[in-house]
């Protein structure tokens, strides 16, 4: 079958002829008909990912849309390995399997499951959002962090503020309120300051790094006693760490979570998914993406997604 294969860790991926998979006991095959190109994917084929194996050659992609061979169109989570997602042919557990709504085409939907599973299992499974609560998205101008917004909203959240370095993007979120992320850290804690004392239930983090050092530091110093905040670490584009006084945690109600591959069992997020992908054919998630060949994945893997999110679609043979 066709293929994106990378050889070694490290190495771009290649266009070329990979084994067919066979479905083992509690397996399905899936017909592959999208596969998007997502940071995770990125990392993981790069061996650079803490949830990979690290065995090489392999098939790259996390996830992917297809057809069962009964012709049901489904949404597959992280196929057995070496197969990937993208490939003409994946096989992945029956548990991580998702039925997808009419309503959704391949390439939206291939889209859009990775960067919104990032906030709709933080929101679920950790962070337990609760309608009328208070959103913080620290982050929010990425694919994921505007995904992350209209999840929110969608969910039930009151108030949404969102953060950015991109203040025109900031405002085109539609959020309810918005943090430009200055460089100068003291102005930056006191804007955090100004919300956090309106009081703030959640806290989504895809930063870390700097922004998260003074988030923190201004909930601990202006959060009321006992007041209770649930900060959820889901990405680390700033930095992928930080300096984290244990006062900080000790005076204040702060539960210091993070949500990913491992925090939350495969089948439970497959199913999450699949809520994520039923909502997004109702409620109208919107994620730029753009088509591309898989035999084209050579030239498209080092380019960004700034023209929207690389979905390279796959013809069944």
């Amino acid at each position: 079958m066709k293929a994106a294969i990378v050889r070694a860790a490290g190495q771009s991926p290649v266009y070329g002829d990979f084994a067919e998979p066979t479905p083992a006991p509690g397996e399905h095959r899936v017909t592959v008909t999208a596969a998007a190109l997502s940071p995770l994917a990125k990392a993981r084929a790069a061996g650079a990912h803490y949830s990979v194996s690290g065995a090489f050659p392999a098939v790259v992609g996390v996830d992917g849309v297809g057809r069962l061979d009964d012709g049901r169109r489904v949404y597959f989570l992280l196929p057995r390995a070496p197969w990937g997602a993208m490939a003409e042919f994946a096989v992945a557990p029956t548990t991580q399997i998702a039925a997808l709504p009419d309503g959704l085409d391949d390439v939206t939907a291939a889209a859009i499951a990775n960067p919104g599973m990032s906030s709709w299992a933080a929101f679920k499974e950790r962070a337990k959002l609760e309608a009328g609560e208070t959103v913080l998205i620290n982050g929010a101008t990425g694919s994921a962090g505007r995904l992350a917004v209209q999840i929110a909203r969608h969910l039930g959240a009151k108030k949404v503020i969102a953060t950015g370095r991109n203040v025109e993007a900031l405002q085109a979120l539609g959020a309810d309120a918005t943090i430009a992320l200055v460089d100068d850290e003291a102005a930056l804690e006191d804007s955090f300051k100004l919300y956090l004392a309106d009081g703030i239930d959640v806290v989504l983090d895809y930063l870390w790094g700097k922004s998260a050092e003074r988030l923190l530091a201004a909930a601990a110093k202006v959060l009321p006693d006992g007041a209770p905040l649930r900060y959820v670490e889901v990405g680390a584009a700033s930095r992928p760490t930080i300096a984290l006084p244990g006062a900080v945690l000790r005076s204040k109600a702060i539960a210091l979570m993070g949500s990913g591959l491992g925090s939350v069992p495969l089948d439970r997020l497959a199913a999450d998914i699949g809520d994520l992908l039923q909502a997004a054919a109702t409620s109208g998630f919107t994620i730029p993406a753009k088509a591309v060949p898989l035999l084209d994945v050579e030239r498209a893997w080092g380019e960004g997604d700034s023209a929207g999110r690389a979905v390279f679609t796959i013809g069944a043979r």
